[in-house]
């Protein structure tokens, strides 16, 4: 490990403990990513990429201490919630949809059966 890791692995653990204690100091104290890693002085890809293991501890006791979700976590919840609406109101149009194609077809051998002569009258040419 580097110095600079290191360093990283006890600035963050610290800033952890700040928010959820709600005692920020260079943040705004919200409990994602972005104000731990400024309350922490390092940049947010560093938790992303390198000290993701720290993330994940930083979510957990969000989860545990807070008893509420991360913001991450909501957006995904409130995604897929929004995408079983969206998928429920495309199968309903798809049901109606079928139910036309087959009244349409049903139509269309009707009037295949009785023919063009049956369903219309013929119009004597004027002379």
């Amino acid at each position: 490990m580097t110095e600079q890791s290191t360093d990283e692995h006890v600035r963050i653990p610290a800033a952890i403990d700040r928010l959820l204690s709600g005692r920020p100091t260079a943040s705004n104290g919200g409990l994602t990513i972005v104000p731990l890693a400024a309350e922490a002085g390092v940049h947010r890809m560093t938790l992303q990429k390198r000290d993701v293991d720290l993330k994940h501890e930083f979510y957990e006791r969000v989860r545990a201490e807070t008893k509420q979700l991360p913001e991450s976590e909501k957006r995904l919840r409130k995604t897929v919630s929004d995408l079983k609406e969206s998928r429920a109101a495309q199968k309903a149009e798809i049901m109606a949809l079928r139910h036309q194609d087959t009244q349409l077809a049903l139509a269309n051998a009707v009037l295949t059966h009785r023919g063009p002569a049956s369903g219309r009258r013929r119009r004597q040419p004027v002379c």
